[in-house]
């Protein structure tokens, strides 16, 4: 137990940004861990504003009492989710492998510790929501004061549960790719297919509650969570112990956490050396042939370097082409379904003309295909090898322009296939089709030289694990909540004015605007490539 504390204890030292900024002399350094704390805490500021409104709602519905089983529901997916998304690169397949494990802990110990820092790095988002979704059921029930401290003290085990199940599905994974020969490949192929399942699994639900057999069960939000609650047993287990300080719930919910982590990380620990091995070695392959090499340009070069490191890497693709694979599932369900049956399902039914939804194509597919750029994190992930690039007889300017390239090479042509077959399934004219496709281009663009701002700006080179860049950057974060939000509110704008301007004349004004902030942002990010 006291070596698991200072494995543990020495992680979060070693990646303390209070750490950093009491330490470090670099005031640059400095000024980034300070904006780093604002850019955090606006963050969890805006998660505990949603959770707290969803209280509210709850509240004037009279239906607060499903609130402690929907904090619960809420936790515990969000917790799967950022697991697993981490397994690989926190638990398999980590950069500082080799020097944990010649320390003298046991591989279950290291596992164990690693498991246990990715919890306390992801505790802030899940108690955010639980303190607001508290604050809300305390102002509309009036429980009893021992609410507060119970729900709290059981918040702390919610998401447990859920990133054990996580990393014993990454652990699954890695051991089953581990057998092959391209390990990161075959991982990753199974990270998109998991995924993917869990998207589709909302829908699955859906169609089931909706059928004759449980539409009179399900009449209202209460009484579904309930019988949720009823499969998820520590959703129960959570609302029995705050609302009724049933022990038995209690001692169900933190025993069984325990109990699970135990069982966990002893099967882990006995293939943890062999996985981390397989996944880390690189096979030569027998039918080599020496060839004459290609010549490429020095942006095309660059960006064939990212594109190497990208598949190389199950973190880098399951996070970058993430929007991709979800454009062309899209697409073709699309074509196959139909563009009308999809937005009757978006509407639930409700009578809509879906040839007003026609302008806001290009932004539907960007929603996806921007959800992260990969220019946001590049930068940084150059990581202790920064100094080899700047070696090179490359200006900075030029290695930014390859890595946006790459992203364009990336982004463009599912951002067009995604346009084309949304476009052909809603009968959309041709000339209005490649209007759209014509902002699509600049919505790339604008993606990639603002990830490019964001990467730049906040870069972040003193980093242990590639996972705390990818996910976990501020620059990452910086990027993605604006662009999220805008784009939702973009796609909103676009439906309403349709409605009264011309589709083309509407498309022009925003192919215009998008071109015109990328090309602010490409200077910027000039600007920036000066003072690196």
């Amino acid at each position: 137990m006291k070596s698991n504390i200072i494995l543990l204890r020495t992680m979060l030292k070693s990646t303390s940004l209070v750490n950093i900024y009491r330490y470090t002399t670099d005031k640059k350094k400095k000024k980034k861990v300070v904006a780093g704390f604002i850019g955090i805490i606006i963050l969890y500021a805006m998660l505990m504003g949603y959770s707290l409104s969803m209280c509210i709602g709850y509240g004037q519905l009279g239906i607060i009492d499903a609130t402690p089983v929907m904090c619960a529901f809420i936790i515990s997916a969000m917790s799967f989710l950022f697991t697993f998304f981490k397994t690989n690169g926190y638990l398999f397949n980590f950069k500082e492998y080799d020097m944990l494990m010649s320390l003298p802990f046991e591989a279950r110990t290291v596992a164990g510790c690693k498991f246990a820092y990715m919890y306390i790095k992801s505790l802030g988002w899940y108690i955010s929501i639980s303190l607001a979704m508290l604050i809300g059921y305390g102002y509309y029930k009036r429980p009893s004061v021992l609410v507060y401290p119970v729900w709290i003290v059981m918040s702390l085990f919610i998401p447990v549960i859920p990133m054990l199940l996580a990393s014993l599905v990454g652990f699954i994974i890695a051991k089953i790719s581990a057998g092959f020969r391209k390990t990161n490949l075959i991982q990753t192929i199974f990270s998109f297919v998991f995924v993917i399942f869990c998207f589709s699994l909302r829908y699955i639900i859906d169609a089931v509650v909706k059928s004759d057999k449980v539409d009179d069960i399900l009449k209202t939000v209460s009484v579904a969570t309930d019988s949720a609650a009823q499969v998820y047993l520590p959703a129960a287990w959570f609302s029995g112990a705050v609302t009724k300080f049933v022990l038995s719930d209690m001692l169900q919910l933190v025993g069984f956490s325990i109990l699970l982590f135990s069982c966990v990380f002893y099967v882990v620990g006995k293939s943890y050396r062999q996985i981390n091995s397989a996944l880390k070695s690189h096979v030569a392959s027998k039918d080599y042939k020496m060839t004459a090499q290609k010549k490429h340009s020095v942006l095309n070069a660059i960006a064939f370097k990212e594109f190497k490191r990208m598949t190389g890497s199950t973190i880098y693709m399951t996070n970058g082409c993430m929007g991709e694979v979800l454009v062309v599932i899209l697409g073709v369900v699309t074509l196959v379904v139909g563009f009308d049956k999809i937005v009757n399902v978006v509407t639930q039914g409700a009578p809509f003309d879906a040839t007003i939804i026609q302008p806001a194509i290009p932004f539907v597919v960007y929603f996806m295909i921007g959800m992260v750029a990969t220019t946001a994190f590049t930068p940084s992930l150059e990581g202790k090898n920064y100094w080899i690039m700047q070696s090179l007889p490359l200006e900075n300017k030029t290695i930014y322009q390859g890595k946006m390239l790459f992203n364009m090479y990336l982004t463009v042509p599912f951002m067009s296939f995604g346009i084309l077959c949304l476009s052909i399934s809603a009968k959309v004219p041709v000339v209005n089709t490649i209007f759209y496709l014509v902002l699509g281009v600049a919505l790339c663009a604008f993606s990639t030289t603002w990830g490019c701002v964001c990467g730049v700006k906040h870069m972040r080179l003193d980093w242990e694990n590639e996972v705390e860049v990818i996910k976990q950057g501020a620059s990452v974060a910086i990027y993605m909540f604006p662009n999220m939000f805008v784009v939702m509110g973009l796609v909103v704008l676009m439906v309403f004015l349709g409605m009264k301007m011309d589709h083309k004349v509407l498309t022009l004004i925003m192919t215009v605007i998008a071109a015109a902030l990328s090309g602010l942002c490409y200077l910027r990010v000039m600007a920036l490539s000066k003072r690196k």
